[in-house]
Formats: C-alpha cells, sequence, structure tokens
C-alpha cells in the first residue's frame, strides 16, 4: 500500500519542486503568458506553482490592478532571484534562503517585504518504521536535502542544536523528487524537506516528524525586488501596492484556509486533503511582519553559517540587500505565526 502511495506521490513531488530553494537541473523558468490589470505601466512578476498569482486571484486582489502585471513561473527561488538579478523581473516570492546565496554571489536584489509563519512544517522525516526517535541519532546516517534550500540551513541548525555538525552526518544533496524517491525506498535514513512536502509524506502514511523548525529557523519568507525597479518611482509605487495587496490576500487565506486549499490543490495537483493539512500546519499561517533588525539579524545569522561552511563564495552584510520602506506599521518580524489551534498537529 505504502509503495503505491509513493507512486502516486512521486509525481506530486515533480510538480511540487517548485518551491525548492535550490534550483533545478536546468534552473529555467518562463512567463506563462497571462497579463492582468491596465495602465501603461507594467510590473514584472516572478512566481512559483501554486505562489503569489494563485493567493492573489482565489482573495479577489486582482480584480482591480490599476498597473499591468505579467507573471513568470519558476521552478524554484535561485533562478528567480537571478532573473531579479538581470531585471527580467522587477518582483518575486521565496524563502529565507535563496536570498543569502544570491547576495553571497554579488547579485543585484533588495528584500522589500516578509512575512512569518509556523516552522512545524519544516521537518527532518524518518519513515514510520525507523529506530531513529531524536536527532542526535542521525550521527552517521544519510540524510536528502535540497542544497541551498530553506530546509538545508534547517538541517544545519538542527544538528547543532543535538550537539552534531554536518560532518557528523552523510548529507544527500537531492531535489525534492529524487529525495522522495530516495525516502519512500530507504535509500536515506532521513529527510529533511518543508511543506507541503511534509504534510504529503505524514498524510500518506510514510514518514513521521523526527524534529521540526520551531526554535531553529526564523520561518519568514520574502519579497525580493530588482534595485531598479525600486529606483523608478512609478514602478516602486507599483511594488508598494503589489506588496498591499499581497498582505492583504494573506489575511484572506488565514480566514479561509478550506477555500484556499481548495484553490492551491487544483493549481498544483496536490489532493485536497494534503493542501489543507499544510495550509493549517504552515503556509496559512504566516503574518506579514516589518523588515526590523531581528529579521535582518536572522538571516546574518544563516549567511555567516552559510559562509562558515565555505557554501557560498564569500561573506557580506545582509542589511546592504534590504529596503525597508515598505514597513509602514507591521507588527515585529519576531511577532508570533498565526494559528489554527490544534487542528494541523
Amino acid at each position: 500500500m505504502k509503495r503505491s502511495l509513493a507512486a502516486t506521490l512521486l509525481p506530486l513531488a515533480l510538480l511540487l519542486s517548485a518551491c525548492s530553494g535550490a534550483s533545478s537541473a536546468d534552473g529555467s523558468g518562463g512567463t506563462n503568458g497571462r497579463t492582468d490589470g491596465k495602465g501603461s505601466l507594467t510590473l514584472k512578476v516572478g512566481d512559483q506553482k501554486g505562489g503569489a498569482e494563485a493567493i492573489l486571484r482565489a482573495a479577489g486582489e486582482l480584480d482591480d490592478l490599476p498597473y499591468k502585471v505579467t507573471w513568470s513561473t519558476f521552478t524554484s527561488g535561485p533562478p528567480l532571484l537571478e532573473a531579479v538579478n538581470a531585471r527580467a523581473v522587477d518582483i518575486g516570492s521565496v524563502g529565507n534562503t535563496p536570498p543569502v546565496f544570491a547576495a553571497g554571489a554579488g547579485s543585484k536584489i533588495k528584500v522589500v517585504a516578509a512575512t512569518h509563519g509556523d516552522a512545524r512544517g519544516d521537518t527532518i522525516l524518518v519513515r514510520e518504521d525507523s529506530p531513529l526517535t531524536k536527532t542526535s541519532e542521525l550521527r552517521g546516517k544519510t540524510v536528502a536535502v535540497a542544497q541551498g534550500s530553506s530546509a538545508h540551513y534547517q538541517l544545519i541548525a538542527s544538528l547543532r542544536k543535538a550537539g552534531l555538525t554536518v560532518k557528523d552526518v552523510k548529507v544527500r544533496l537531492l531535489q525534492p523528487a529524487d529525495a522522495l524517491a530516495a525516502f519512500t525506498s530507504g535509500k536515506v535514513d532521513a529527510w529533511s524537506v518543508w511543506d507541503p512536502y511534509t504534510s504529503q509524506v505524514l498524510h500518506g502514511g510514510l514518514g513521521r516528524v523526527l524534529t521540526d523548525g520551531r526554535g531553529v529557523v526564523n520561518g519568514l519568507n520574502f519579497q525580493v525586488a530588482a534595485p531598479a525597479a525600486l529606483e523608478d518611482k512609478k514602478k516602486a509605487a507599483a511594488i508598494g501596492d503589489f506588496v498591499d495587496r499581497l498582505r492583504r490576500a494573506q489575511d484572506w487565506v488565514f480566514g479561509h484556509p478550506e477555500k484556499w486549499a481548495e484553490v492551491w490543490a487544483k493549481d498544483t495537483g496536490m489532493p485536497y486533503d494534503v493542501a489543507l493539512d499544510a495550509v493549517k500546519r504552515s503556509n496559512g499561517t504566516r503574518r506579514p511582519v516589518a523588515l526590523d533588525k531581528a529579521a535582518i539579524d536572522s538571516e546574518q545569522e544563516i549567511a555567516d553559517t552559510f559562509a562558515d561552511l565555505k557554501l557560498i563564495p564569500r561573506r557580506f552584510d545582509f542589511a546592504d540587500f534590504v529596503d525597508n520602506r515598505f514597513n509602514k506599521n507591521l507588527p515585529p518580524s519576531t511577532s508570533p505565526a498565526r494559528t489554527y489551534g490544534k487542528a494541523a498537529s
């Protein structure tokens, strides 16, 4: 039964690889040909499957745009940020680690908005029949993770909390589709990953949580813009409006988890039950927050960690890659994530 479940989940992993923080083999992305809004100004937005466009459309925030939006869909965060660096995209959504790798490579990017969500969906998973019960028991074991993803940092931080380093485990750098196959076939002992993969595995009875990201990762996601777009007054105003719409849409998601799960499932091919689990565990818990010193400091810690491990080519000040002009009166980045109570335990 579990083999058949894994077989049905593998195509889903291929589809959802857009959520990864590390690029796919070709790192390609492209426009989906859809344009929203009206007016003479065009905002070029980079997106991932089931991302900003789906949320904004579901929340009704694309109904009265005073400018045009062209959407380009990317497989993951790094190629999206490459497009921002090349000015092919004005703004796009990514997790907490791709900006670190982009900044480390000297890319021209500016983080302009943030959300803080529950880190329960950021997990290290083991199979149901695994003898492992705590993180310290990973010593000498093989762990799958996507390079440069938020899960990559979570693995490092979780090991550190347990008194281990990445040298104490055998790390296999695998993109989600390959990692899922390796995990379900027993070729790796554990898998460091994020939602909706966590919900996918748990709902399918394919594994259990060894540890999660609470108290280990910062739970931040970002909107990242091209500096050239921010220097254009009209385009900067459009970016500010776009960010405001995303914030309202995130509020809508929290208030309408079932409706959003229906849209998300349809957009990505996830089963509805898996989507709803992921919404209540992590996706719907995100709260718009300020790009403040605490957020910058936590990202600096990620950057320093990867620099120490020689996984990025240089050290840098993360603050140099932040533009907080759109903060307004948002709560601090350390504000608690939203919660649906025990529904997504």
